[in-house]
């Protein structure tokens, strides 16, 4: 794999175990928010609360196995994909004031997590299109490193997505 595409392996990995321990922690108060989402009958928000544990907990398990990259990037991009979804469906009916579910601070819906997650989705993009069998220990290492630092980046926006959603429940 190329620098670049370990260094966004290393990053979508990172947000994937942030969110997997975010839901697996507070598994209920997970699955009120999937419920506050009013996408399916109630009847489902427990088996789909938990598909998307198990699924994002597969995203982070497939990082570390280079034969499973590629299946563990598709699998984050499509989860990324509905989670924008259903935010999106959510603004337009006009309820943008429950919390996401995202993982990390309370955060309420909003473009900005669509967009966020369309970013990810475009370096997800670039990660598969860069595969390149030969790489080096250093240059393994220094994807990892490139992947921290980006991690850092995100939550730095993500800080200031969930500082914009307090600031919108105030007024």
């Amino acid at each position: 794999m190329s620098m670049l595409s370990i260094s966004i392996s290393t990053l979508i990995s990172l947000v994937f175990l942030r969110s997997f321990l975010h839901k697996i922690v507070g598994f209920q108060i997970f699955a009120g928010y999937v419920e506050d989402y009013r996408l399916m009958p109630l009847r489902q928000v427990q088996t789909v609360s938990l598909f998307i544990v198990v699924a994002e907990l597969l995203v982070v398990i497939s990082q570390s196995l280079p034969a499973g990259r590629i299946v563990g990037l598709l699998l984050a991009a499509l989860l990324l994909f509905f989670y924008s979804c259903g935010i999106s469906i959510n603004i337009k009916r006009g309820r943008s004031r429950i919390e996401c579910g995202c993982g990390g601070g309370a955060q309420a819906l909003s473009w900005s997590l669509v967009a966020r997650n369309s970013i990810l989705i475009g370096l997800i993009a670039i990660a598969i299109t860069q595969q390149n069998l030969s790489s080096s220990v250093l240059g393994n290492a220094v994807g990892v490193v490139g992947g921290i630092s980006f991690w850092t980046t995100f939550l730095l926006g993500d800080q200031i997505i969930a500082n914009s959603s307090m600031m919108m429940r105030v007024n």
